[in-house]
């Protein structure tokens, strides 16, 4: 649920002049909500959309966290023309899948649309920060202030209880909880990977749950690394799957320098 606006920090600390196209992804802060299930290939219709605007000839270059990241991989390998180089913050596919988990994922989506899902509702946006904080123990007060600003709206959720609450919620449409019908088929997005001419740079969070997520899939990690022809990895010390929120500063640098390469 995170949005354009969080990336103030690290433009904060860019050194050179920069110009920095941050959007949010449809159904994410300032865009508007489409109260319907999302598609993850809509995303990439928004991402060459965005690039043919601002872009029209030449190559782009992306960094992208989490979701942006493997959405800035992807379009990479769909459009190898077009992108000069790539960033990934914390995005380097999610978790693999079985067809055996077909079943069960079904089971979850016809759920999903007899009780579409909400946001959980805080009382207010101080709340919403010490929320921010408590899971995030790398981010500090004043940026959880500025956070909770962007992050949030306000709007109609539920309690934990599941009792319905006016109050500050995610700044984000409540679809996006929504599990996917479709299982993650990682064979897919290797291929496209592997259709990357550009160099990638893959950043990290020392402490990240997805690294520690990865490291109990041996061989993982390395075998999405060796789809791409020219990769280079990076690591952010004391930083979480956050690392634009926890480390900035960290971030603003390797990107700066990744990008200033010839």
């Amino acid at each position: 649920m995170d949005v354009s606006a969080s990336f103030q920090f690290v433009v904060d600390e860019l050194q050179k002049d920069w110009n920095v196209i941050a959007p949010d992804w449809r159904g994410f802060g300032l865009s508007d909500w489409l109260n319907r299930p999302y598609f993850f290939a809509e995303h990439l219709g928004d991402l060459e959309a965005i690039v043919d605007h601002y872009a029209p000839e030449g190559q782009v270059r992306l960094a992208g966290h989490s979701m942006g990241g493997i959405l800035s991989c992807l379009y990479a390998g769909i459009r190898p023309g077009r992108v000069a180089k790539v960033i990934s913050l914390e995005g380097f596919g999610i978790a693999p899948t079985q067809p055996e988990m077909a079943p069960e994922r079904y089971r979850q989506w016809l759920g999903t649309l007899q009780q579409p899902p909400r946001m959980h509702a805080y009382a207010d946006r101080a709340a919403f920060a010490r929320r921010l904080l408590h899971s995030d123990r790398f981010l500090i007060p004043e940026r959880a202030d500025f956070l909770a600003k962007h992050l949030a709206r306000i709007g109609d959720g539920e309690t934990k209880t599941g009792e319905r609450r006016h109050g500050v919620i995610w700044n984000g449409d409540p679809w996006h909880k929504a599990t996917s019908p479709y299982l993650f088929r990682l064979e897919e997005s290797m291929a496209v990977w592997k259709q990357i001419i550009c160099p990638v740079l893959w950043v990290a969070g020392r402490q990240s749950w997805v690294v520690r997520e990865y490291a109990t899939r041996p061989g993982d990690w390395e075998a999405r690394k060796a789809c791409f022809a020219t990769v280079e990895e990076r690591w952010i010390e004391d930083a979480d799957h956050m690392l634009h929120h926890d480390q900035p500063a960290a971030v603003a640098h390797l990107i700066e320098d990744w990008f200033s390469r010839p």
